[in-house]
C-alpha cells in the first residue's frame, strides 16, 4: 500500500513536518516495517513562476525541508517508495547534483558516496535497534544507487555491536 506524503507552498516555506510525521508516526508506535517498507511517496505542490526552469530539487527552499526531514528521520529512506523513484528524488533533495536533460540527474559523487555512507551506518544501526536484519535492505539501497557494497563492510559493522 503506498502512501502519499503531500507538501504544499505553506508547509514547505514554514518547514512543517506534519504532513511527513502522520505517515511515519506508525512505524515508531509499533507497526511492522514490511507493513510499510517502501512505501512512501511525496507529491510536490510548490508555487513558482512558471517560466522557472529549475527541478523541484533545485529549489533552495523544498531542498531545506527535505533537509529538516532527514535531520528528524535519517532512516527514512527505508520507506520509500524506491520502485516509482523517491529514494532517487529524496537523494536528490540532499545530495548536491547537476540536472542533464537527456542523462538525467548525476550526483556529485563524493557527496554521494559521503550520503550513503552516512544512511548505510544510520540504517544499519536503526533495524538493529529493532532486531531486524539490514544486509539485504541496505544492499538493496545502495544498489539503488549504483554502489555494490561488500560483505565485509557488515562484517565490520556486526563486529562492532
Amino acid at each position: 500500500m503506498t502512501t502519499e506524503i503531500h507538501l504544499d507552498t505553506t508547509t514547505i516555506s514554514t518547514l512543517n513536518l506534519t504532513p511527513a510525521r502522520a505517515a511515519i508516526e506508525p512505524v515508531l508506535n509499533g507497526a511492522s516495517l514490511p507493513e510499510v517498507e517502501q512505501s512512501l511517496q511525496f507529491s510536490i505542490d510548490f508555487s513558482r513562476d512558471p517560466s522557472d526552469p529549475r527541478e523541484l530539487s533545485e529549489i533552495p527552499e523544498i531542498r531545506l525541508w527535505f533537509v529538516r526531514l532527514d535531520a528528524s528521520y535519517p532512516w527514512l529512506p527505508l520507506l520509500l517508495d524506491w520502485q516509482n523513484g523517491e529514494l532517487a528524488r529524496y537523494t536528490a533533495m540532499l545530495v548536491p547534483h547537476e540536472f542533464h536533460p537527456t542523462e538525467g540527474i548525476q550526483y556529485n559523487p563524493e557527496a554521494l558516496e559521503i550520503f550513503l555512507m552516512n544512511k548505510i551506518f544510520t540504517i544499519a544501526e536503526w533495524l538493529a535497534e529493532r532486531g531486524l536484519p539490514s544486509r539485504s535492505r541496505v544492499q538493496s539501497m545502495a544498489q539503488m544507487l549504483g554502489y555494490d557494497l561488500d560483505d565485509g563492510l557488515f562484517d565490520l559493522l556486526l563486529s562492532q555491536v
